[in-house]
Protein backbone atom coordinates (compact mmCIF):
# COMPACT_ATOMS: atom_id res chain seq x y z
CA UNK A 1 0.00 0.00 0.00
CA UNK A 2 2.32 2.51 0.91
CA UNK A 3 4.05 1.72 -2.55
CA UNK A 4 1.52 2.49 -4.39
CA UNK A 5 1.28 5.90 -2.56
CA UNK A 6 4.83 6.58 -3.04
CA UNK A 7 4.60 5.66 -6.64
CA UNK A 8 1.37 7.97 -7.01
CA UNK A 9 3.26 10.88 -5.57
CA UNK A 10 5.99 10.32 -7.80
CA UNK A 11 4.43 10.45 -10.55
CA UNK A 12 2.23 13.72 -9.05
CA UNK A 13 5.66 15.23 -8.98
CA UNK A 14 6.52 14.35 -12.25
CA UNK A 15 4.14 15.89 -13.79
CA UNK A 16 4.53 18.92 -12.17
CA UNK A 17 8.08 18.54 -13.26
CA UNK A 18 7.24 18.12 -16.79
CA UNK A 19 4.69 21.51 -16.45
CA UNK A 20 7.65 23.57 -15.29
CA UNK A 21 9.94 22.31 -17.81
CA UNK A 22 7.82 22.44 -21.08
CA UNK A 23 7.92 26.14 -21.75
CA UNK A 24 11.92 26.33 -21.85
CA UNK A 25 11.53 23.10 -24.18
CA UNK A 26 9.69 25.02 -26.02
CA UNK A 27 11.62 28.22 -26.13
CA UNK A 28 14.74 26.12 -26.62
CA UNK A 29 12.63 24.19 -29.33
CA UNK A 30 12.12 27.12 -31.36
CA UNK A 31 14.69 29.70 -30.91
CA UNK A 32 17.95 26.77 -30.84
CA UNK A 33 16.95 23.08 -32.02
CA UNK A 34 14.56 24.66 -34.99
CA UNK A 35 17.45 27.11 -36.20
CA UNK A 36 20.17 24.40 -36.12
CA UNK A 37 17.96 21.70 -38.16
CA UNK A 38 17.14 24.55 -40.21
CA UNK A 39 20.53 25.52 -41.10
CA UNK A 40 21.70 21.95 -41.63
CA UNK A 41 18.76 21.76 -44.34
CA UNK A 42 19.96 25.01 -45.67
CA UNK A 43 23.44 23.85 -45.79
CA UNK A 44 22.54 20.92 -48.31
CA UNK A 45 21.14 23.08 -51.11
CA UNK A 46 22.97 25.71 -53.76
CA UNK A 47 20.45 29.04 -52.38
CA UNK A 48 21.34 32.60 -53.40
CA UNK A 49 20.29 35.46 -50.96
CA UNK A 50 17.52 37.04 -53.03
CA UNK A 51 16.78 34.99 -55.76
CA UNK A 52 13.43 33.99 -57.29
CA UNK A 53 14.50 30.20 -58.20
CA UNK A 54 14.58 27.88 -55.90
CA UNK A 55 17.01 26.57 -54.62
CA UNK A 56 18.88 23.18 -55.74
CA UNK A 57 19.82 20.39 -53.59
CA UNK A 58 23.53 19.85 -54.04
CA UNK A 59 24.35 17.57 -51.33
CA UNK A 60 27.44 18.00 -49.30
CA UNK A 61 28.99 19.96 -51.93
CA UNK A 62 29.14 22.57 -49.04
CA UNK A 63 31.29 21.16 -47.11
CA UNK A 64 33.46 19.67 -49.85
CA UNK A 65 34.29 23.09 -51.19
CA UNK A 66 35.04 24.86 -47.63
CA UNK A 67 37.57 21.79 -46.80
CA UNK A 68 39.38 22.74 -50.09
CA UNK A 69 38.44 26.55 -49.40
CA UNK A 70 42.02 28.62 -48.10
CA UNK A 71 39.24 31.35 -47.19
CA UNK A 72 37.59 28.86 -44.83
CA UNK A 73 40.99 27.62 -43.91
CA UNK A 74 42.19 30.77 -42.70
CA UNK A 75 38.97 31.79 -40.73
CA UNK A 76 39.50 28.46 -38.81
CA UNK A 77 43.18 29.74 -38.25
CA UNK A 78 41.87 32.88 -37.07
CA UNK A 79 39.29 32.30 -34.93
CA UNK A 80 42.15 29.12 -33.04
CA UNK A 81 44.54 32.70 -32.56
CA UNK A 82 41.66 34.17 -31.26
CA UNK A 83 40.13 31.73 -28.90
CA UNK A 84 43.40 30.59 -27.56
CA UNK A 85 44.83 33.92 -27.00
CA UNK A 86 41.66 35.13 -25.17
CA UNK A 87 40.15 32.29 -23.59
CA UNK A 88 44.06 31.08 -21.62
CA UNK A 89 44.43 34.42 -20.28
CA UNK A 90 40.85 34.86 -19.05
CA UNK A 91 40.73 31.57 -17.14
CA UNK A 92 43.92 32.31 -15.39
CA UNK A 93 43.45 35.94 -14.47
CA UNK A 94 39.85 35.81 -13.72
CA UNK A 95 40.78 33.49 -10.91
CA UNK A 96 43.63 35.41 -9.87
CA UNK A 97 42.03 38.28 -9.48
CA UNK A 98 38.93 37.05 -7.46
CA UNK A 99 41.54 35.49 -5.29
CA UNK A 100 42.52 38.97 -5.06
CA UNK A 101 39.68 40.26 -4.22
CA UNK A 102 38.25 37.86 -1.72
CA UNK A 103 41.62 38.28 0.02
CA UNK A 104 40.50 42.07 0.58
CA UNK A 105 39.16 42.87 3.75
CA UNK A 106 38.02 45.96 2.36
CA UNK A 107 36.62 47.60 -0.92
CA UNK A 108 35.84 43.77 -1.87
CA UNK A 109 32.02 45.53 -3.40
CA UNK A 110 33.67 48.41 -4.96
CA UNK A 111 36.54 46.01 -6.88
CA UNK A 112 33.87 43.45 -7.60
CA UNK A 113 32.02 46.90 -9.52
CA UNK A 114 35.01 48.19 -11.12
CA UNK A 115 35.87 44.49 -12.80
CA UNK A 116 32.30 43.76 -13.63
CA UNK A 117 31.39 47.22 -15.27
CA UNK A 118 32.87 46.53 -18.62
CA UNK A 119 30.74 43.40 -18.71
CA UNK A 120 27.35 45.70 -18.80
CA UNK A 121 28.32 46.96 -22.07
CA UNK A 122 27.07 45.92 -25.57
CA UNK A 123 30.15 44.21 -27.87
CA UNK A 124 29.80 46.69 -30.40
CA UNK A 125 30.10 49.84 -27.91
CA UNK A 126 33.09 47.64 -26.48
CA UNK A 127 34.79 47.75 -29.92
CA UNK A 128 33.43 51.22 -30.56
CA UNK A 129 35.37 52.53 -27.03
CA UNK A 130 38.39 50.89 -28.02
CA UNK A 131 38.70 52.25 -31.80
CA UNK A 132 38.72 55.79 -30.04
CA UNK A 133 42.08 53.99 -27.92
CA UNK A 134 43.48 52.44 -30.48
CA UNK A 135 43.70 55.52 -32.86
CA UNK A 136 47.18 57.17 -33.87
CA UNK A 137 46.64 60.12 -31.38
CA UNK A 138 44.48 57.68 -28.52
CA UNK A 139 45.26 56.43 -25.50
CA UNK A 140 47.21 53.08 -26.72
CA UNK A 141 50.20 55.01 -28.24
CA UNK A 142 50.39 57.26 -25.78
CA UNK A 143 50.21 55.11 -22.88
CA UNK A 144 52.84 52.89 -24.82
CA UNK A 145 54.95 55.74 -25.62
CA UNK A 146 55.06 56.53 -21.79
CA UNK A 147 55.90 53.43 -20.62
CA UNK A 148 58.45 51.92 -23.56
CA UNK A 149 60.16 56.01 -23.42
CA UNK A 150 59.39 56.49 -27.33
CA UNK A 151 58.03 60.02 -28.53
CA UNK A 152 55.08 60.17 -30.97
CA UNK A 153 55.64 56.80 -32.55
CA UNK A 154 52.14 54.69 -34.21
CA UNK A 155 52.28 51.06 -32.90
CA UNK A 156 49.75 50.59 -35.65
CA UNK A 157 47.10 48.32 -33.70
CA UNK A 158 45.13 48.43 -36.37
CA UNK A 159 47.37 47.66 -39.40
CA UNK A 160 49.45 45.56 -39.09
CA UNK A 161 48.40 41.59 -38.88
CA UNK A 162 49.94 40.98 -35.49
CA UNK A 163 48.50 44.03 -33.90
CA UNK A 164 45.23 43.72 -35.45
CA UNK A 165 44.98 40.30 -33.71
CA UNK A 166 46.43 41.71 -30.27
CA UNK A 167 43.71 44.62 -30.43
CA UNK A 168 40.90 42.22 -30.75
CA UNK A 169 42.15 39.83 -28.01
CA UNK A 170 42.71 42.79 -25.46
CA UNK A 171 38.98 43.89 -26.09
CA UNK A 172 37.76 41.22 -25.51
CA UNK A 173 40.03 39.98 -22.32
CA UNK A 174 39.04 43.72 -20.88
CA UNK A 175 35.06 43.12 -21.34
CA UNK A 176 34.78 40.04 -20.40
CA UNK A 177 37.61 39.06 -17.72
CA UNK A 178 35.11 41.13 -14.52
CA UNK A 179 32.17 38.50 -15.75
CA UNK A 180 34.21 35.61 -15.05
CA UNK A 181 35.93 36.69 -12.14
CA UNK A 182 32.21 37.30 -10.36
CA UNK A 183 31.95 33.76 -11.17
CA UNK A 184 34.75 32.49 -9.86
CA UNK A 185 34.38 34.90 -6.51
CA UNK A 186 31.13 32.67 -6.02
CA UNK A 187 32.58 29.77 -6.36
CA UNK A 188 35.75 30.64 -3.81
CA UNK A 189 32.60 32.02 -1.71
CA UNK A 190 31.39 28.61 -1.22
CA UNK A 191 34.08 26.87 0.21
CA UNK A 192 33.74 26.43 3.81
CA UNK A 193 35.83 28.36 5.81
CA UNK A 194 36.44 25.53 8.27
CA UNK A 195 38.59 23.98 5.68
CA UNK A 196 40.75 26.44 5.14
CA UNK A 197 41.27 27.08 9.00
CA UNK A 198 41.80 23.36 9.64
CA UNK A 199 44.56 23.97 6.78
CA UNK A 200 46.29 26.37 8.84
CA UNK A 201 46.18 25.23 11.65
CA UNK A 202 47.87 21.67 10.39
CA UNK A 203 50.81 24.62 9.04
CA UNK A 204 49.65 24.72 5.72
CA UNK A 205 50.88 28.32 4.19
CA UNK A 206 48.72 30.19 1.62
CA UNK A 207 50.40 28.92 -1.55
CA UNK A 208 49.77 25.26 -0.12
CA UNK A 209 46.36 26.08 0.91
CA UNK A 210 45.27 27.58 -2.33
CA UNK A 211 46.59 24.34 -4.14
CA UNK A 212 45.72 21.03 -2.41
CA UNK A 213 42.36 23.10 -1.14
CA UNK A 214 40.93 26.38 -3.19
CA UNK A 215 41.93 25.33 -6.54
CA UNK A 216 40.73 21.63 -5.96
CA UNK A 217 37.08 22.47 -4.95
CA UNK A 218 37.01 25.36 -7.57
CA UNK A 219 37.04 22.71 -10.25
CA UNK A 220 33.48 22.88 -11.34
CA UNK A 221 33.67 26.76 -11.49
CA UNK A 222 36.72 26.03 -13.55
CA UNK A 223 35.09 24.04 -16.23
CA UNK A 224 32.57 26.51 -15.83
CA UNK A 225 34.16 29.81 -17.05
CA UNK A 226 36.27 27.03 -19.30
CA UNK A 227 33.27 26.40 -21.24
CA UNK A 228 31.65 29.35 -21.16
CA UNK A 229 34.92 31.85 -21.97
CA UNK A 230 35.66 29.54 -25.06
CA UNK A 231 32.39 29.61 -26.95
CA UNK A 232 32.45 33.55 -26.00
CA UNK A 233 35.66 32.97 -28.04
CA UNK A 234 34.47 31.17 -30.52
CA UNK A 235 31.33 33.19 -30.94
CA UNK A 236 33.04 36.27 -31.54
CA UNK A 237 32.29 38.90 -34.49
CA UNK A 238 31.46 42.00 -33.38
CA UNK A 239 34.50 43.84 -32.52
CA UNK A 240 36.11 41.68 -35.81
CA UNK A 241 33.14 42.98 -37.81
CA UNK A 242 33.53 46.67 -36.94
CA UNK A 243 37.37 46.92 -36.67
CA UNK A 244 37.41 46.08 -40.66
CA UNK A 245 34.79 48.03 -41.20
CA UNK A 246 37.04 51.09 -40.01
CA UNK A 247 39.44 49.93 -42.07
CA UNK A 248 41.68 47.12 -40.69
CA UNK A 249 43.23 44.00 -42.51
CA UNK A 250 40.31 41.25 -42.98
CA UNK A 251 42.42 38.50 -43.17
CA UNK A 252 43.94 38.34 -39.51
CA UNK A 253 40.56 38.51 -37.88
CA UNK A 254 38.38 36.79 -40.36
CA UNK A 255 37.26 34.08 -37.75
CA UNK A 256 34.37 31.99 -38.97
CA UNK A 257 31.23 33.87 -37.42
CA UNK A 258 33.01 37.24 -39.29
CA UNK A 259 33.03 34.46 -42.52
CA UNK A 260 29.93 33.25 -42.23
CA UNK A 261 28.03 36.92 -42.68
CA UNK A 262 30.26 38.10 -45.16
CA UNK A 263 29.23 34.55 -47.36
CA UNK A 264 25.94 35.51 -46.76
CA UNK A 265 25.16 39.10 -46.92
CA UNK A 266 27.41 40.20 -49.10
CA UNK A 267 28.39 37.17 -51.55
CA UNK A 268 24.53 35.92 -51.27
CA UNK A 269 25.11 32.23 -50.49
CA UNK A 270 22.89 31.42 -48.06
CA UNK A 271 23.78 27.92 -48.67
CA UNK A 272 27.55 28.07 -48.02
CA UNK A 273 26.91 30.30 -44.88
CA UNK A 274 25.04 27.76 -43.24
CA UNK A 275 27.41 24.90 -44.01
CA UNK A 276 29.96 27.20 -42.03
CA UNK A 277 28.02 27.73 -39.30
CA UNK A 278 27.23 23.81 -38.74
CA UNK A 279 30.47 23.22 -39.01
CA UNK A 280 30.92 26.08 -36.15
CA UNK A 281 28.48 24.30 -33.96
CA UNK A 282 30.02 21.02 -34.01
CA UNK A 283 33.84 23.01 -33.41
CA UNK A 284 31.96 24.46 -30.40
CA UNK A 285 29.84 20.77 -29.46
CA UNK A 286 33.11 18.72 -29.36
CA UNK A 287 35.21 21.31 -27.42
CA UNK A 288 32.26 21.42 -24.84
CA UNK A 289 32.18 17.81 -24.92
CA UNK A 290 36.16 17.53 -24.61
CA UNK A 291 35.82 19.93 -21.50
CA UNK A 292 33.25 17.70 -19.62
CA UNK A 293 35.29 14.72 -20.62
CA UNK A 294 39.06 16.36 -19.08
CA UNK A 295 36.63 16.93 -15.53
CA UNK A 296 35.24 14.01 -15.09
CA UNK A 297 38.82 12.04 -16.08
CA UNK A 298 40.23 13.88 -13.25
CA UNK A 299 41.14 11.48 -9.92
CA UNK A 300 39.30 12.71 -6.57
CA UNK A 301 41.78 14.47 -4.84
CA UNK A 302 42.80 14.29 -0.85
CA UNK A 303 42.44 17.34 1.01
Amino acid sequence: MRRVFNRGIEHKKARWGWLFVIPSLAFFAVFSFYPIINAFYTSLFRKRLLDLRPPKFIGFANYEYLLKSPDFWNSVKATSIFTLGTFIPIVVFSLLLAVFIMSRRRFQKFFQMVYYSPAVLSSVVAAAIWLLIFDPRGLANTTMNTLLGTVGKDYKWLATAGMVRLSTILVYFWKYIGYFTIIYITGLASIPQSLHEAAQIDGANGWKDFWHITLPLLKPTTVLVSIMSMLQCLKTFSTQYLFTQSGAPTQPINVITLNIYNTAIRDHDIGRASAMSIILFGIMLFFTWLQFRVSKSGGEVDY
